[in-house]
């Protein structure tokens, strides 16, 4: 028998492969696995950050109406704390996170950089404007760095329709540079779970590099970030209408070839009576009935 350190990765493993929205029903089937509720939550909570963090979770911020991402970029690098702060730049807010019970707690205000927030808040508002438009329950946050000319924007949307048996995730982060290299570097993650009468995964990732035109890095930021979404909406549309082709031509071509053919009765076989036929007179009686060779 694995001892707990085994059983641990393995849970570990499954923790870090959970479908969109169905972490609960991952945790609650391995602790099947580890079968000791004593090292269960002190043993799964790196696999729990790791997951959290990769996949952009939302979080409540203390104090505010609105829910931010927990991600490493959201990360408040050397807080002097034992545990990590997290920010949410919006409310300029910082908080610890629990990883378990996705809680936050312990509010503090965070002072942004001077030369980069009014940049950054322009982004924000953009992005919140684009979000209205195209993501119906989607969370945006916009990161400064250094040099105060760097921002990183986040998107994170989530679908979750167990009723019907899918859920869906779509992430997508872009590291905008409107000094030095004058870059947009983006990637974006969608990842599609459906498990009616079975288990199907999609996840895909896309990388992109868009310039920013000269007249977009000199402008002044209320002029220039209407711009910049522009751009990213342009990649992401494109990259949704090529997820929809390839969706039908699977739905047309691929998923047909993996359905099994009815047989030559062209009923379906009721397998609780599946003693009781005499597939000689069945198939003799069928059209098209074929000859066994001897």
């Amino acid at each position: 028998m694995a001892n707990s350190d085994e059983r641990i990765q393995v849970a570990s493993a499954f923790i870090l492969q959970s479908p969109p929205g169905e972490i609960n029903d991952v945790l609650n089937d391995v602790r099947v696995i580890v079968n000791d509720d004593d090292i269960l939550e002190d043993g799964l909570l790196p696999a729990l950050r790791e997951y959290n963090l990769a996949q952009f979770i939302l979080a409540d911020v203390p104090d505010a109406d609105h829910q931010t991402i927990v991600s490493d970029v959201a990360r408040i690098q050397d807080s002097g704390e034992e545990e990590e702060r997290f920010l949410d730049p919006r409310s300029k807010t910082s908080f610890r996170f629990d990883h378990l019970r996705l809680a936050t707690s312990d509010p503090r205000s965070e002072e942004p950089d001077p030369a980069a927030e009014p940049f950054r808040a322009a982004l924000e508002s953009a992005a919140l404007s684009y979000l209205a438009a195209h993501y119906i329950d989607g969370v945006a946050a916009i990161f400064s760095s250094q040099p105060p000319s760097h921002f990183t924007v986040q998107i994170v949307s989530n679908k979750y329709n167990p009723t019907n048996f899918w859920s869906g995730r779509w992430r997508s982060q872009y590291y905008i540079d409107f000094a030095e290299s004058k870059m947009i570097q983006g990637k974006i993650l969608v990842n599609v779970h459906y498990y009616e009468q079975g288990n199907v995964q999609l996840e895909t990732s896309h990388d992109l590099s868009i310039p920013i035109p000269p007249a977009i890095a000199n402008a002044s930021p209320n002029a220039a970030v209407n711009k910049i979404f522009a751009l990213i909406e342009t990649e992401e549309t494109r990259l949704q209408t090529s997820l929809n082709e390839s969706y039908h031509e699977m739905s047309e071509k691929a998923f047909k070839g993996l359905r099994r053919a009815l047989p030559l009765t062209r009923q379906k076989i009721d397998w609780d009576k599946v003693t009781g036929y005499k597939l000689g007179a069945e198939l003799t009686a069928s059209k098209g009935a074929f000859v066994l060779a001897s």
